[in-house]
């Protein structure tokens, strides 16, 4: 093989259509996914090519040190691609510690693992983290998040994630090891899990169930279609200079609860439903803590220096978003009773 890879998260929603790309793109390339199939992590999203021959999966977790260094020696990894991370802020709002050890002990152990196995040959290495907008807080009605906008963040989650953007950038500063980063929008698409708000939304609609909404729904966010968001991590992880920082963005500012109308009239329409009956599931909730009011991303760095642009308008993608959870209903179905855990055990235990 080429190149030997080591992709952290790789069953989860980004993670997993990274490696579906990656393992097809580059079949001269061996792709080890480590995941630790938490409750987000999830092998049938990667049915499809788990028969590669260029394919390993390693059930994991990265707050092992030990079995990382293992790993690394076992394998001699040429790069990295970590995406391994709790990532639900209501969850790290009840559970802050479990964001901790995974998303800051965790990539320390990566850091140390890659550190010491690239230190007599760093040539041709590369570190790639993948982050989120989250970190640099909230901004108000105009203006957008750039590489240099200061980090601000507001909720356990994206301070986990702050703080391990920060280890990364020292790492490169203090070790010279050979770092890229990239700091991304809210992804939709295909194989989210069903906590999130758009798999939750069509979940719910198809089942007649309240849709929620927190606060006022004027909360606005910046979506991208998943696939654009792996294409994006491919281009950085090859060409993305090192020591750098890309955001990456849809340049696709929806309010909540206009995203929800939306998604009520799409739904209306492939259910055969009148239009309207969708929208009366709408349920306003009591608002999150240190709810962020907007995000926004400058995505002009990583077009004009890597070339990459989002392929698809966002009532296009939402379309096609439907339409994937509505034709896999045995997926959606065992996500939400759990069952997706035992593929696992049927396919590697």
């Amino acid at each position: 093989m080429e190149k030997t890879l080591l992709i952290t998260g790789g069953a989860g929603f980004i993670g997993s259509h990274l490696v579906r790309l990656l393992v097809k793109k580059y079949p001269q390339y061996r792709l080890v996914n480590l995941d630790a199939l938490t409750y987000a992590g999830n092998l049938e999203n990667l049915r499809d090519i788990e028969y590669l021959p260029n394919y390993i999966f390693v059930k994991a977790d990265i707050t092992d040190a030990t079995l990382l260094s293992e790993l690394f020696e076992a394998y001699n990894f040429d790069g990295v691609i970590h995406l391994a991370a709790e990532s639900h802020v209501d969850r790290s709002i009840s559970s802050p510690t479990d964001f901790v050890m995974t998303n800051i002990v965790g990539t320390v152990n990566l850091l140390n693992a890659a550190r010491q196995s690239w230190k007599n040959n760093p040539d041709g290495k590369r570190f790639y983290h993948v982050s989120t907008d989250e970190v640099y807080g909230s901004l108000g009605e105009t203006g957008f998040f750039t590489e240099t906008t200061p980090y601000d963040p507001r909720s356990p989650y994206s301070a986990s994630k702050a703080a391990s953007d920060h280890l990364v950038r020292a790492y490169w500063h203090t070790y010279h090891l050979p770092v890229v980063l990239s700091n991304c929008s809210n992804n939709y698409g295909p194989f989210q899990f069903p906590e999130k708000l758009i798999p939750l939304a069509i979940h719910n609609i198809q089942n007649s169930k309240p849709v929620p909404v927190y606060g006022d729904g004027q909360y606005t966010r910046d979506w991208l279609w998943v696939e654009d968001h792996a294409l994006a991590i491919d281009l950085i992880f090859h060409k993305g200079r090192l020591g750098q920082t890309y955001n990456i963005g849809g340049n696709n500012e929806w309010k909540n609860i206009d995203l929800i109308h939306l998604l009520c009239r799409i739904m209306d329409k492939k259910l055969h439903r009148p239009e309207g009956t969708s929208a009366k599931l709408i349920t306003f909730v009591k608002d999150r803590p240190g709810h962020d009011r907007r995000y926004a991303i400058d995505a002009t760095k990583i077009r004009t220096q890597l070339g990459w642009q989002p392929s698809l308008q966002f009532e296009e993608g939402l379309e096609k978003t439907v339409d994937w959870y509505l034709a896999n209903q045995d997926w959606l179905t065992h996500v939400t009773s759990g069952e997706y855990r035992q593929y696992y055990e049927k396919m590697y235990g």
